[in-house]
């Protein structure tokens, strides 16, 4: 056996149309799978949980989540010293503590390939940090009141680079900040 570990959820396309997952029903799924002290951050689909067994965790989360809910769910993983890792390296800081700007990342469940070129547009939609399983996004507010428009674009980018099967769920960056509180 090995040592207690906590670890991180992040879902993939839940809550839209028909797709609707309570979270008091996933906490439920998910300790039929033997994990443990299971609590969601923010909205849906972010689950913070402990498991003595982290052996093929994403398959058989997405297996047992398929089984209860039947749809298929995209599950990207961080362990607990793989999210404060990502909050120790400050990737937004080099931005404008005064911009008007919104902070995202782009969580992919393997590592993107070497040299991955995204055209971003400067004041508008940048991509500030580029890592092996992450790129972090900054959208600066829009005439029209908008911040994330350009992030489609970026997205579109990143299938055609990658192929569209790649799982990627991208989130706000307050959502990390808030994991290990």
């Amino acid at each position: 056996g090995q040592a207690m570990s906590r670890h991180f959820a992040f879902l993939r396309g839940i809550n839209l149309g028909k797709r609707q997952i309570k979270m008091a029903d996933l906490k439920t799924c998910l300790s039929g799978i033997g994990l443990r002290d299971i609590r969601t951050i923010v909205a849906s689909g972010n689950v913070g949980f402990e498991t003595d067994d982290d052996s093929n965790l994403q398959a058989r989360m997405e297996a047992v989540i398929a089984k209860t809910f039947g749809f298929q769910v995209g599950v990207v993983l961080r362990s607990e010293s793989e999210i404060a890792t990502m909050l120790a390296n400050a990737p937004f800081g080099q931005l404008d503590p005064q911009a008007d700007l919104t902070r995202h990342v782009m969580l992919f469940d393997t590592p993107l390939p070497a040299g991955l070129a995204l055209n971003d547009r400067p004041g508008h939609t940048e991509v500030v940090r580029i890592d092996v399983r992450e790129i972090y996004l900054a959208g600066y507010r829009q005439p029209n009141g908008r911040y994330t428009e350009g992030m489609d674009d970026l997205g579109k980018q990143i299938e055609q680079q990658l192929g569209k099967d790649r799982l990627m769920t991208a989130r706000n960056w307050n959502t990390i900040e808030k994991a290990l509180k």
